[in-house]
C-alpha cells in the first residue's frame, strides 16, 4: 500500500503540467482556512447556489478544475473573491478520473488544512448543520485527533419525472429533488482499502435493477485533515493511508458520520448523460451515463410509496444514514 500510496503522488506531480492557472488567489489562504476541491466539466447552471452554499457553512477558499468547460464555467469561477481555477483541456480519464490533478492541488495548497473534496452536486451535511458552522465540526474532530470524517451520498429526486420542472441557474436543487430513499442499501467491507462499500438507493433501483452490483458506490470520505502525503484513490471513496478510511465504528458503536446530499436526478441529468456517454472519459466507458441516457428515455420516476420526504439532519440520524456518535 505504500508503494501504491507513493505510484499515486508520482502520477499527480507528471499530470501537474496538465494544469494551466485561469484564476490563482491561493495567496489569499491563511493558515486555519477551510478549503474546497472539486473537478467539473460545464456546471455553470449550478455554481451560483453551490458557492453560496458551502460560503454559508463556513468554507473560505475553493479550489477548482475545469476540464475544458464550453458553458463558461471557467470564466465565471475566475470572477469570483474567494476561488482559485486551473483549466485542465487533458483527457479526464487518463488523469485517473480527475484525481491526478485534485491530488496535486491538495498536495501543494491544503497540506495542514481541513478540505472538503466535492462534485457540484453534492451538498454536505453533518450533525447540526443548521445551528454550527463547519468549523465546529472540524475543530471537534481536531480534538478528538481525527483526520477523516465519512458521509454516505443520499441521492434526492422529485416526486414526477426528472425533466418536468426545470431547474434554474442559482436555485436550490431541493426544493425539485426533496425525495430520498430511507432504505433499499446493501454495505460491505472493501478488504482492499477497509473502507465500507455502500449501494442502493433510487438509482440501483430504477437504471441498475438487473445488474445491481453494479450500481454507483454511496460510501465517500469528502472531509480530511489534509497532509501532504495524502492521495485519494477512488473517487473520495477511499484513501491512503488506509487508516483514513476507517471512518466507523467496527466494534459496534457509532462514530459521528454525515452525508452528502446528492441532486444528481434533477431536470440536467439527461443533457448531462447524453455529453459523457459520447466523451467517453468516466468509468466503465461511461457506463454509469450510459445507463442514465438509457434509462431517462422510459421517463422514469424515482418517487414510490416508501419515499421519505427530507426534512433535517435529525431526521437523517433517526434513519440510520448518519450518526452525531458522542458530539453533543
Amino acid at each position: 500500500m505504500r508503494l501504491r500510496r507513493k505510484r499515486r503522488l508520482v502520477r499527480c506531480l507528471r499530470k501537474r503540467q496538465q494544469l494551466k492557472p485561469i484564476s490563482d488567489k491561493t495567496n489569499d489562504i491563511r493558515r486555519d482556512d477551510i478549503l474546497l476541491m472539486s473537478v467539473l466539466r460545464n456546471e455553470k447552471i449550478r455554481l451560483p447556489y453551490f458557492l453560496e452554499y458551502y460560503r454559508r457553512l463556513g468554507v473560505d477558499h475553493f479550489l477548482f478544475v475545469d476540464n475544458d468547460s464550453d458553458d463558461s464555467s471557467g470564466e465565471y469561477l475566475a470572477s469570483q473573491p474567494d476561488v482559485s481555477v486551473w483549466r485542465a483541456s487533458a483527457s479526464y480519464k487518463q488523469a485517473s478520473f480527475g484525481l491526478d490533478w485534485s491530488n496535486y492541488l491538495l498536495r501543494k495548497y491544503a497540506h495542514g488544512h481541513w478540505v472538503l473534496t466535492v462534485d457540484p452536486d453534492e451538498f454536505f451535511i453533518y450533525p447540526f448543520c443548521d445551528t454550527r458552522p463547519i468549523r465546529a465540526l472540524t475543530d471537534w474532530l481536531d480534538g478528538c485527533a481525527v483526520r477523516s470524517f465519512g458521509t454516505m451520498l443520499i441521492d434526492m429526486y422529485p416526486q414526477g419525472p426528472v425533466d418536468a420542472q426545470p431547474y434554474h441557474e442559482g436555485q436550490d436543487p431541493f426544493e425539485i429533488a426533496r425525495w430520498f430513499d430511507a432504505g433499499n442499501y446493501m454495505i460491505t467491507m472493501n478488504p482492499e482499502y477497509k473502507n465500507l462499500w455502500i449501494q442502493g438507493g433510487p438509482r440501483a433501483r430504477v437504471f441498475f435493477r438487473d445488474t445491481p452490483l453494479q450500481a454507483p458506490a454511496l460510501n465517500k470520505i469528502p472531509l480530511v485533515k489534509w497532509d501532504r502525503r495524502y492521495v485519494y484513490v477512488s473517487s473520495t471513496h477511499s484513501l491512503l493511508p488506509r487508516g483514513l478510511n476507517q471512518v466507523y465504528d467496527d466494534w459496534g458503536g457509532e462514530k459521528t458520520s454525515g452525508a452528502l446530499l446528492h441532486a444528481k436526478l434533477i431536470s440536467t441529468l439527461g443533457d448531462k448523460a447524453r455529453e459523457e456517454m459520447q466523451r467517453g472519459q468516466h468509468y466503465r466507458r461511461s457506463g454509469e451515463y450510459r445507463a442514465y441516457a438509457q434509462g431517462l428515455d422510459e421517463q422514469p420516476v424515482f418517487w414510490c410509496d416508501r419515499s421519505e420526504k427530507y426534512i433535517n439532519w435529525r431526521q437523517l440520524e433517526i434513519l440510520g444514514l448518519m450518526s452525531k456518535g458522542n458530539w453533543a
